[in-house]
This record gives structure tokens, C-alpha cells and sequence, in this order.
């Protein structure tokens, strides 16, 4: 069984993807593809790994815990959705390191499920914005107490994404830019449900329709259906087309207060950040979806 598992970020998709993967759940079973409630496998997993803590598992849990997500239903492929999976936002920045517990909760996946094939799905977003939401939803007073000491600009998702292909490297990793998601929304779907590209989904404008004006959604839907048999490139432009007309600013913008810093370090986390994901593309065994 191929097993994808969407591990956030916190504070990128919020919740969109799964809602949208359980929109299309009908049509998917029919392909062999289960895309269970998240009440039925995240307090689950949780436990189990937690009970596990880097023990191996036993003969039987991956039968246990299939059974229990999946209420004996049939699939060639399972997909689940967790922001939390890598642990709750007050646990995210440790030492320096994004989610350091990574890539020891993805090497338990692949021994609960040594059979199977488990991909991770992740949606990174700009430190910049990133480390001030973590912040805020800290019991820490002071940024520095937050994040140990560390400076910023060392804070790097790429050492996230080579300490999980160290830990665990037989999990493919597919990765993509929060801030790209607009314009990739239906690829991300199709990715994950293992889907052809171009293949027909539920929802593929549903993040559109929220960051765009009804106008320009009603001219947007009207470009498309004159202009039927355009590639899945195409429509990305037209779609950044249309935003640059009909975007809501106010669902756009986004507001850094964090006390000590200036647009000056903003500028240079972006800087750095934009710098990451062309390393992160250059990691074996990841997938990076860009517009």
C-alpha cells in the first residue's frame, strides 16, 4: 500500500487540503484511493508512536491500525493529513531545528508500515512570517528564550527535510512553497491522491476563490470555459494573470510584529528562505512542486 502522509506546516494550508481531499473521498475510493476521517487515525498514530518511542512495533500493529482507520474498506493507496504529526506548534522550533522530531517519527512510520510505501507531503512557508505565528502561540515571553539562543537566519527548512532523508530514506518527500499554494492547489491534490496530471477533481479553485474577488472569479471561470484544452501551465499564468487584477489584498498581506524586528531582517530571512528552497531542490529522493 503506498501510505501519504501531509504533515502541514502549521499556519500554511490550515486544514484546506484535507477538507478538499474528503470532498473528493467518493470518487477516489472508486480508484483504490482512502482518504479517511482524521478522527480516526490522528489521536491513533499519536498514541502508537508515542507508546512505541523508537521501539520496534509488532507483528501485528500495521494490520491493528489499517483496520482501525480504514473500517475494513479496500485501498491501493491511503492518504492522511496531520499538521500536529511532527508535534503541536509549541514544540516546533527546537534547538535551532524546525520539528526536530522529524525524522525519528517518519523512521517509526516506515516501521509500523515496513511493507508499504510512505511518502511525506509538506508545504513550507517563509521563516520570515513562519517563526513570528510559532511565537505567538509560545508560553515563552522572549523570542531568544523561544528559540534557544539561535539566531534566525540559521533556522533552515532544508536541514528539516535532510534530517528526515538521513532518518528515514526510503520516504520520497514532496515538498512546495505555502505561498505558491494558490497557484498549485490542484497539482497538490493530485499529488497526493496519486493522480495524473490533468486528472478532474473537486475544488481544484476552492483556495482561488477565497484570495480573489468575485468578479474576477466570475471572469476567471468565464476565461476557462472559452478557452477549453489549456494546459495545466497555462492556467497557472492566467491564474497569476487574474490575481495581479482581482486579488484581496487584505487576504494577502500579512503582518510581522515581533518586537526587535526590522524590515531590514525581514528582507534577509526572505532573502535566506528563497535561497533554501533552491537547496531543498537539489536534495535526493525530493519531489519540490513549483509553479
Amino acid at each position: 500500500m503506498q501510505i501519504a502522509i501531509h504533515t502541514g506546516a502549521h499556519f500554511t494550508d490550515e486544514e484546506r487540503l484535507i477538507k478538499c481531499l474528503m470532498r473528493n473521498a467518493p470518487g477516489f475510493s472508486e480508484l483504490g484511493i482512502a482518504v479517511p476521517g482524521p478522527s480516526r487515525y490522528r489521536t491513533l498514530l499519536k498514541k502508537t508512536l508515542n507508546a512505541l518511542k523508537g521501539a520496534p512495533p509488532g507483528p501485528e500493529a500495521r494490520d491493528v491500525l489499517l483496520d482501525a482507520i480504514l473500517d475494513d474498506a479496500r485501498a491501493d493507496r491511503m492518504i492522511l493529513s496531520n499538521s500536529n504529526f511532527f508535534g503541536a506548534p509549541r514544540a516546533a522550533i527546537r534547538h535551532g531545528q524546525i520539528y526536530p522530531m522529524a525524522g525519528p517519527r517518519m523512521a517509526s512510520m516506515c516501521d509500523l508500515f515496513p511493507h508499504d510505501q510512505v511518502e511525506m507531503f509538506i508545504g513550507i512557508r517563509n521563516t520570515a512570517s513562519f517563526l513570528p505565528e510559532l511565537f505567538k502561540r509560545s508560553p515563552r515571553q522572549e523570542f531568544e528564550e523561544f528559540s534557544g539562543g539561535v539566531d534566525p537566519r540559521s533556522i533552515l527548512w532544508s536541514d528539516l527535510i535532510e534530517r528526515v532523508r538521513t532518518d528515514a530514506p526510503d520516504v520520497n518527500v514532496t515538498v512546495w512553497c505555502n505561498e505558491d499554494t494558490p497557484l498549485i492547489w490542484g497539482q497538490l491534490v493530485r499529488e497526493l491522491a496519486g493522480l495524473d496530471h490533468g486528472t478532474e477533481i473537486t475544488g481544484t479553485y476552492d483556495l482561488l476563490a477565497e484570495i480573489m474577488s468575485e468578479e474576477g472569479m466570475h471572469r476567471f471561470q468565464s476565461y476557462l470555459d472559452a478557452h477549453e484544452g489549456i494546459t495545466e501551465m497555462q492556467i497557472r499564468r492566467i491564474v497569476s494573470a487574474f490575481l495581479d487584477k482581482f486579488a484581496l489584498e487584505d487576504q494577502l498581506e500579512e503582518e510581522l510584529d515581533l518586537p526587535g524586528w526590522d524590515d531590514a531582517l525581514v528582507d534577509e530571512l526572505t532573502d535566506i528562505y528563497d535561497e533554501d528552497v533552491f537547496r531543498i531542490q537539489r536534495i535526493p529522493g525530493v519531489t519540490f512542486i513549483e509553479p
